[in-house]
């Protein structure tokens, strides 16, 4: 086997760099089209009208999605924000040093996100609804998982923009999800609420650095250079040097915070466990890391409970965090051959039981908004699973329309019971030929059926004595109450009673 001399190693080494160099300056760098890629970049980072629009109206669907915790209405405003656009463009301008380009970008970055907090948080003035949503609450502080999601978002669109793979930027919109960081932006001034105002602004800023900076590195990678742009002055390319600084200082920061905080929520897991038996297991644990003192609530499954853990888990933390703390914790004495069964299983319950809850709710919602009444006019029974409640009248609609609007509702609800209760609108005739009911009289003793077992009064039949015996016969069958009126001929006819009737 070749060797390779120690004292020719370090030209051997050099070979190699600048081979690889020259590759990826032939084969990688020049088969971008440079002039083509900037000139595209650049378009998308002007102060237009269009830009405008849309991105107001990203920033009104979520708001609106954020208030309602729908994450499917936070996604379409994620699509329709053309906020990465004018991102991208800065990191390009940092990579060329185009001083006029760099100024392009920020003053339509800053513009838009004005406007975007400003809309807002006039919608959240104006709105009912000003309570902190699960999907409100996710956004109001960065972590170390929102910090890769930007950087490997920003490599993804800072090479498909490159590349010309541009329908990439479709998902690098959903990833990054700029657009609904500045809504909460915008609840947290509407609602004076610092803490949820600061922390999504933060959060923000962090995606936007990350982006930014990564694309000026990939940028600067596939050769992008000050060749390429106007002359600059020594006094641009100080400023543009002292706003690649403004933009790494403030993300270092947050690094630095982000890499404190994952640490502390470690040492907090291991402090919790090693006051306990190895076989202990950790149920719930929330950590309040911006509280003064830190504030911890924990629930562990233990084999045998230990009365001074409290104290021993404070001084271990307050010794290795440097902070006072204070923690409320909850101990579960559980077997040791079935704990981790027993966890599962109490895991399990929790989570059906949070979406029973919201499944309870939201269909709730559904049947207020059909029937024409407020939520909390719907009775739902979530053990029994069924669901009841009176419509209001509508101008023009049927019971058949009533009992269509029953059927779309259950369509999508096979496990449940709905029942909508129309009002007593007027019952159809049942039309008989050859002593049974002919095809039209069939519908009609159906709809007779269902709005009887829906309305609690009685239903008043009349009609040739065999016809209105049939009609009886068949509505009693199903529980629906009547009272008989024999006499006269044709169809038999069907009217409501009254309770006492």
């Amino acid at each position: 086997m070749d060797t390779v001399p120690p004292e020719q190693a370090p030209h051997h080494f050099r070979d190699v760099v600048a081979t690889a160099r020259h590759w990826w300056a032939r084969s990688v760098v020049g088969t971008v089209n440079q002039a083509e890629v900037i000139n595209g970049r650049r378009e998308e980072c002007d102060l237009s009208a269009r830009y405008l629009f849309m991105l107001t109206m990203s920033a009104g669907i979520a708001i609106l999605g954020l208030l309602l915790s729908s994450p499917a209405v936070v996604i379409g405003a994620m699509l329709l924000s053309p906020l990465m656009g004018p991102i991208i463009g800065l990191g390009f301008a940092l990579a060329t040093g185009d001083f006029a380009w760099m100024k392009q970008a920020t003053r339509s970055l800053v513009v838009g996100t004005l406007i975007s907090v400003a809309f807002c948080a006039l919608i959240v003035l104006f709105s009912p609804l000003q309570t902190v949503t699960p999907e409100i609450a996710s956004r109001t502080r960065p972590n170390l998982f929102d910090l890769g999601v930007a950087l490997f978002s920003a490599l993804a669109g800072a090479y498909a923009m490159i590349r010309g793979r541009e329908g990439t930027i479709v998902g690098v919109a959903i990833a990054t999800a700029l657009m609904p960081p500045l809504a909460v932006v915008g609840f947290g001034l509407a609602t004076f609420n610092w803490t949820v105002f600061s922390g999504s602004l933060l959060l923000f800023f962090t995606n936007l650095m990350t982006i930014a900076l990564t694309a000026a590195i990939m940028a600067r990678l596939y050769g992008f250079r000050t060749s390429l742009s106007p002359h600059q002055t020594r006094l641009q390319t100080t400023l543009i040097v002292a706003a690649f600084v403004a933009l790494a200082v403030p993300l270092g920061m947050a690094l630095r915070q982000i890499a404190w905080e994952a640490n502390a929520t470690r040492q907090i897991n291991a402090a919790v466990l090693d006051a306990f038996d190895k076989r202990a297991r950790l149920s719930q644990i929330e950590p309040e890391l911006h509280a003064d003192p830190i504030q911890i609530s924990a629930t562990v499954l233990t084999p045998q409970l230990r009365p001074g853990a409290e104290q021993v888990i404070t001084r271990t933390l307050e010794r290795n965090l440097g902070r006072p703390v204070r923690i409320a914790l909850t101990q579960y004495q559980v077997g040791t051959s079935a704990l981790a069964a027993e966890q599962a299983q109490l895991n399990r319950a929790r989570e059906k039981e949070q979406a029973d809850l919201a499944h309870a709710d939201t269909l709730a919602d559904r049947l207020a908004l059909i029937a024409g009444v407020g939520p909390d006019d719907v009775l739902v029974d979530r053990e029994r699973r069924t669901a009841t409640v009176a419509a209001h009248p509508l101008d023009g609609a049927s019971l058949a329309a009533y009992r269509e609007l029953e059927s779309r509702i259950l369509a999508g609800e096979p496990e449940w019971t709905i029942r909508l209760r129309p009002p007593a609108r007027p019952l159809p005739s049942v039309a008989f030929a050859d002593g049974k009911p002919t095809d039209e009289g069939t519908e009609a003793l159906d709809l007779i059926a269902w709005a009887g077992q829906r309305v609690p009064v009685p239903i008043i039949l009349s009609g040739p004595a065999d016809d209105v015996d049939f009609v009886a016969t068949a509505l009693q069958k199903q529980g629906v109450a009547v009272r008989k009126k024999p006499g006269g001929g044709g169809a038999v006819i069907a009217a409501w009673g009254t309770a006492d009737a």
